[in-house]
């Protein structure tokens, strides 16, 4: 009876494998997604990262600090909730990956903080 259960145990198993490797074929088989193309409207965009997340914070900071034109309306106007928003927000990631981004990212990132903190405090109140 030992055996019987064992011969059963080791059929599910091949069965297992079998239905396995023909989920894996079917997920290879089918097309690659396609990137998009680009339009005048809709740039490719760079792949994401962190660097790349904290850099478009660090821009939308700049334009909220009137420290840049907003590239819209080319206005500058300067938003000091908005750029407080956008200064806390990078620090909070800057505090929420500590120890897992590079030492170099992460020495950028306080710079850039210092810089962004610098120029809110010369915002008017």
């Amino acid at each position: 009876m030992d055996e019987e259960k064992k011969l059963y145990i080791d059929e599910d198993w091949k069965a297992q494998v079998e239905a396995e490797k023909e989920a894996a074929k079917a997920v290879n088989e089918q097309p690659a997604e396609e990137t998009p193309a680009a339009s005048d409207d809709d740039p490719v965009m760079p792949p994401a990262s962190f660097a790349m997340l904290v850099s478009t914070l660090a821009t939308e900071s700049f334009i909220a600090l009137g420290m840049m034109a907003h590239p819209m309306t080319g206005e500058v106007t300067p938003r000091r909730n908005q750029a407080k928003y956008l200064i806390d927000t990078i620090a909070m990631l800057a505090e929420t990956t500590k120890g897992n981004v590079p030492a170099e990212e992460t020495a950028g990132v306080e710079e850039l903080l210092h810089s962004l903190r610098m120029a809110f405090l010369q915002l008017p109140k």
